[in-house]
C-alpha cells in the first residue's frame, strides 16, 4: 500500500486565480508542480513562472551556447562541411538515439555536409560508440564522426578513434563517468574528443540539465545555424526546418522519460501542437497505422504509442529501419515500413510478458528461500536481452525495489538493464563496483550494463551489502494534490484542468483525496477482466460513476478483508447498502459517449 503525501505549497492562490482568470484550485494545481524548494516559494510561484508555464513559447528555450564546447563543436562541424569532409553521425537504437539522429543528418544536410548515419546493433554492437563502429568508419574513409544520445562515457573508443587521425565530437546528455577523489569528491572523466557537448558537464552555464539527447542535437544545429548566417539555406528554410524538427525533439523528450519542466515543458507543448503540421511522411504513417488523431495527440501517445513503434525496431530488428521510416519520402513505402512497426510492436509485447511472468517467479522463489533482497538481480538468459529494460521496469513497479535484470549475451558474457526507486542513485552505487562491469551507463533511474556472468553473483552480494536502504524506503510514495470532496467536481474545472497538459514525468496529472466514497455497485470489465466500474456516492448522496484501471487481485483482497467475501459478491451483484466505503486517491475525468459528456472518476489508490 502506496503512502500518501498531500502537497501542502503555500502561495497567493487567489491572486493568482484573479490575474490569470482561472478557479482557485487550478492555480494551487500550479503552484504544487512549480514549487520545489519551499525557501523559493515566492519566486518559483511568481507570476512570471505561471505565465511562462501556462502559456510559455520557444522564446523562452535557453541559449545553446551556455553548453561547454557548444560553439567549439559547431565551428568545427562547419569547418569540415567548407573542407568537403565526409561525416558520419552515430546514434543509439532507442527513441531518443532515432530522434537525435535524424534531427542531426537532417541539419548537417540543409547545411550542404557529406554526411550519412550509423545507428549500433543492440546485439552485436552493443549500446552507443563501439571500437568496431569506429573502425567501420574510418575503413569507409570517414573524416569525422558526431555522436548523439551518447559518447560521453567512450573514452576508450573515442581514444581509439583519435589515434587513427579522426576528428570526434560528442553531443550527450547522459551522466559524465566520475571517479572518487582522496577528499571524496567526484572527478569527471570526460572522453578524449575534439569537443564534448553535455548538458551535466560541471562546466558551462546551461541552466537546466535534464534535456534529451534529441535536444542537445536541435540545440547543436541552433549554434549551427547561427554561426553560419551569412552562407548556407535562407532564413525560411532554416526557420521551416526548425520548426519540422522540434517535432521529434518532442517525442524523444517524452519517450526518453525527461521531467515536464522548464523547457521540456515547452519543447513537448510545441511538439503535440505542430505534429498535425508535419511534413515527414513516415511520421504521418505512424501515426495513420495506430488509428491517432495527429490534432488530438497527447504525451501518452508519444510514449505508450508511438515510442514504442520506434523502440521495437532496436530491439527486436535494428534501429535503422525506423531512422529509414523518418527519411522515407515516398508515402506508399513509409506506409509499409510504419505497418513493419507496429507488428514488432505486437510482438514486443507478448514477448515481454512472458518474460515478466518468469521474473516473477524467479522473485517469488528467491523471496521463499532467504526474504525480499533490498536490490533485485536477475539473470534470465533465455529472455531477448531486448526486453530486459522493459521487464526491470515492470518487476521495479511491482515490488518497488531497485532492479536489474541480465540475460545472455550474443558475446557469451551477460548484459541488461536496471530500473531504480527514488531513494537509490543506481548509476553511483553501480559505479561503486565498475571494475566488475565490461561496459555500463546511465543515470540515477536507469542503467545498462554488460558483465561477465560470473560477475552476476558478485554484483548481485556487492549491491545488496552496500545498499543503505530502509523498510521506509521501500514503501512507494503517492503525492496528491489536495483532498477535494467529489461534490467540487465539475464540467469547467475539469475542462480548465488541460491549462496544466502536457501531462509525464514531472507534471503528473491532478491527483485529489476524498474520504468515504461509499460502494454501490460494480462490474468487472475488460478482456482480461482486468479493470472495474463501480457506480459510487458521496456524503452529500450524489451519484458518480467511478473507474479502477489497477491491480484488481489486491483491490479485491482489500476489499475482503475489510468486509468480507459475500459483500464483495453482493458488490457485484448490485445487492449493497452503501456500507461499504473506501478512502479514494482519483482523478476527475470526461466520458464522452455518442456525443455526450459527464463526468466519472479514475481510481487510482485506495485505503
Amino acid at each position: 500500500m502506496a503512502k500518501w503525501m498531500i502537497a501542502n505549497k503555500k502561495a497567493d492562490f487567489d491572486g493568482l486565480a484573479r490575474e490569470f482568470s482561472i478557479k482557485n484550485i487550478t492555480a494551487r494545481l500550479i503552484a504544487n508542480r512549480l514549487i520545489t524548494d519551499r525557501t523559493k516559494e515566492s519566486i518559483q510561484c511568481s507570476e512570471e513562472a505561471v505565465k511562462t508555464y501556462i502559456s510559455g513559447d520557444i522564446s523562452f528555450l535557453h541559449n545553446p551556447f551556455l553548453m561547454k564546447d557548444m560553439e567549439k563543436g559547431a565551428k568545427i562541424i562547419l569547418d569540415k562541411i567548407g573542407d568537403n569532409k565526409s561525416i558520419r553521425v552515430i546514434g543509439d537504437y532507442d527513441v531518443d538515439g532515432i530522434c537525435s539522429s535524424y534531427i542531426l543528418v537532417s541539419g548537417l544536410k540543409l547545411f550542404g555536409a557529406d554526411v550519412d548515419c550509423v545507428l549500433p546493433d543492440r546485439i552485436k554492437d552493443g549500446y552507443g560508440l563501439s571500437v568496431k563502429l569506429v573502425d567501420e568508419a574510418y575503413e569507409a574513409g570517414i573524416d569525422t564522426i558526431i555522436t548523439c544520445d551518447n559518447g560521453i562515457a567512450a573514452a576508450e573508443q573515442i581514444e581509439h578513434a583519435k589515434k587513427k587521425g579522426m576528428t570526434v565530437v560528442v553531443t550527450d546528455h547522459h551522466e559524465v563517468p566520475f571517479e572518487m577523489g582522496d577528499d571524496e569528491n567526484k572527478k569527471e572523466i570526460l572522453p578524449p574528443a575534439d569537443a564534448v557537448i553535455d548538458p551535466k558537464r560541471s562546466e558551462g552555464e546551461y541552466p537546466f540539465k535534464e534535456i534529451c539527447g534529441a535536444v542537445v542535437a536541435y540545440k547543436f544545429l541552433e549554434a549551427m545555424s547561427e554561426l553560419n548566417k551569412e552562407a548556407g539555406p535562407s532564413e525560411a528554410e532554416r526557420e521551416e526546418f526548425f520548426f519540422q524538427k522540434l517535432i521529434f525533439a518532442g517525442i524523444a523528450t517524452v519517450c526518453d522519460v525527461m521531467e515536464l519542466k522548464d523547457e521540456n515543458r515547452v519543447i513537448v507543448r510545441e511538439s503535440l501542437k505542430r505534429i498535425p503540421k508535419t511534413d515527414n511522411k513516415g511520421l504521418k504513417a505512424l501515426i495513420d497505422v495506430n488509428g491517432l488523431d495527429a490534432y488530438h495527440m497527447t504525451g501518452y501517445n508519444y510514449g505508450f504509442v508511438i515510442g514504442p513503434c520506434l523502440n521495437a525496431t532496436g530491439r527486436l530488428d535494428l534501429a535503422t529501419r525506423a531512422l529509414s521510416l523518418f527519411l522515407e519520402e515516398d508515402a506508399a513505402e513509409a506506409a509499409k515500413i510504419a505497418g513493419d512497426l507496429k507488428s514488432l510492436n505486437d510482438s514486443r509485447k507478448d514477448m515481454t510478458k512472458n518474460g515478466v511472468d518468469e521474473a516473477v517467479t524467479f522473485v517469488e522463489q528467491e523471496i521463499e528461500k532467504g526474504g525480499m533482497p533490498k536490490v533485485i538481480v536477475l539473470y534470465l538468459p533465455e529472455v531477448h536481452e531486448s526486453i530486459a529494460g522493459i521487464i526491470a521496469g515492470k518487476i521495479k513497479e511491482k515490488y518497488y525495489r531497485p532492479t536489474i535484470v541480465l540475460t545472455k549475451a550474443a558475446d557469451g558474457g551477460a548484459k541488461g538493464s536496471g530500473r531504480s526507486i527514488e531513494s537509490y542513485d543506481m548509476y553511483e552505487e553501480l559505479s561503486r563496483c565498475k571494475e566488475l562491469f565490461t561496459k555500463f551507463g546511465g543515470h540515477k533511474m536507469a542503467a545498462g550494463l554488460s558483465l561477465p556472468e560470473e560477475n552476476i553473483e558478485i554484483l548481485r552480494t556487492k549491491l545488496n551489502e552496500n545498499c543503505n536502504l530502509t523498510e521506509e524506503d521501500f514503501v512507494p510514495v503517492l503525492h496528491l494534490d489536495m483532498v477535494m470532496p467529489l461534490k467540487y467536481i465539475d464540467m469547467d474545472l475539469v475542462k480548465e484542468f488541460s491549462i496544466l497538459e502536457p501531462f509525464g514525468t514531472g507534471n503528473s496529472k491532478p491527483l485529489f483525496a476524498q474520504r468515504d466514497v461509499s460502494l454501490l455497485s460494480g462490474r468487472i470489465m475488460g478482456k482480461n477482466k482486468n479493470c472495474g466500474k463501480y457506480r459510487v456516492t458521496d456524503e452529500g448522496g450524489k451519484l458518480y460513476d467511478m473507474l479502477f484501471f489497477g491491480d484488481m487481485e489486491r483491490w479485491h483482497n482489500f476489499l475482503r478483508e475489510k468486509y468480507g467475501e459475500n459483500n464483495v459478491e453482493n458488490l457485484y451483484s448490485g445487492a449493497t447498502d452503501g456500507s461499504m466505503k473506501v478512502s479514494i486517491a482519483y482523478q476527475p475525468d470526461i466520458n464522452t459517449y455518442q456525443g455526450r459528456e459527464s463526468i466519472q472518476i479514475i481510481m487510482n489508490d485506495f485505503t
